[in-house]
């Protein structure tokens, strides 16, 4: 039987990923999302068409809207993908954020909670709400700490991560006070294609391939782990299906790395596939760090491949390797999205910024 599940968020990065990895699947996506900056309707192009994919732009703050879209196409599931996710942004807009990931979160969980409530006993027993959230909740790490687990306290460092731990608290709320079988998956930092190149990864192969400077923020020993956004998909989808109600899994991709050297890597890689601008590590320029910067992440699996045999497919050297070549092969995408908005970002947040030797 056909399943139809509400992804909120899908013209985004990993939204749409996801989006596309469902809809191959076999389920039916309706998709929710607002087009802002960063959501993109390119990502989903070879859907076009295809009847299992049905788009609707909107936010999860309008209430109405969602009411409208539950009670239209009637899901068996709605996974939560839409957020405003890029600190640097939220240090300087927080606004959008508490919008976006608190009010917006809130809202959707008090629709899904009335559409719940009108179901059938067994409709209500298949019903999942899922919320993607991050693993910037907990906190920052010394090289010493050992990583993150479920159980790990919150201590969100970031107008960015202080929102999303919000929705996270209202998620486990509406599941504690009002029986609304919803999940949690706390992630790590994704990578991958289609992602909007303000994030590290996408901006620096594209400077890359431009001759432009690659910014470093700091010193670049800030340390994250790794993962890539297909693995990250399937963690959600496996979540979806065989997770625990009420409970929350975090998701990583066992590759921690150094900021300095994954734009190493990057640069390695590009030395190779465009030569032209051999060395790319001359391109490499650390400017001033930004407030408040989280020094380490870092994520314990151990509860999802125990309870959910989920584990990272791509290793950090497989998976940034497909991503450089993804972007290289793709510069009309690239050509779309570095649009007069993404201009304006870099030249703020960067182009601005004290740069050291």
């Amino acid at each position: 039987m056909e399943r139809t599940i509400v992804v909120t968020g899908g013209a985004g990065f990993i939204g749409s990923n996801f989006v596309l990895q469902r809809v191959a699947a076999g389920d039916r996506v309706v998709n929710l999302d607002k087009l802002t900056y960063a959501g993109n309707l390119g990502n989903l192009a070879s859907l076009k068409g295809n009847p299992r994919h049905i788009f609707v732009q909107g936010g999860i703050e309008d209430s109405s809207r969602v009411r409208r879209l539950l009670e239209e196409h009637r899901p068996q599931a709605v996974v939560n993908l839409a957020a405003e996710s890029h600190v640097d942004r939220s240090i300087v807009s927080p606004e959008e954020f508490i919008q976006t990931n608190v009010v917006g979160t809130f809202r959707l969980l008090h629709e899904s909670l009335a559409y719940y409530r009108k179901l059938d006993a067994e409709a209500q027993r298949d019903f999942r709400f899922l919320h993607v959230s991050t693993d910037e909740v907990y906190g920052s790490l010394s090289a010493a700490d050992a990583a993150f687990t479920e159980e790990k306290a919150y201590e969100p460092n970031s107008p960015y991560s202080a929102s999303k731990a919000a929705s996270d608290h209202l998620v486990r709320a509406y599941q504690h006070t009002h029986g609304l079988p919803t999940l949690t998956t706390n992630c790590s930092n994704n990578y991958g294609p289609y992602q909007f190149p303000e994030k590290l990864i996408p901006l620096v192969i594209l400077n890359a391939l431009n001759g432009r400077p690659l910014p470093i923020y700091g010193d670049g020993m800030n340390v994250r782990d790794w993962l890539y956004v297909g693995d990250h998909c399937e963690a959600i989808a496996q979540v979806l299906d065989k997770g625990r109600v009420g409970e929350s899994y975090n998701i990583g991709g066992e590759s921690e790395k150094a900021n300095l050297d994954v734009v190493r890597t990057i640069c390695s890689i590009m030395d190779e596939a465009h030569p032209a601008g051999a060395p790319h590590e001359k391109l490499i320029t650390f400017v001033k760090d930004r407030p408040g910067h989280d020094r380490r992440y870092a994520v314990d699996t151990s509860k999802i491949k125990r309870e959910l045999g989920w584990r990272p497919r791509e290793s950090f050297a497989t998976g940034i390797r497909r991503t450089v070549e993804w972007y290289l092969a793709n510069p009309e995408w690239i050509a779309e999205v570095t649009s007069g908005e993404y201009r304006r970002w870099i030249s703020a947040n960067y182009e601005a910024r004290e740069c050291r030797a």
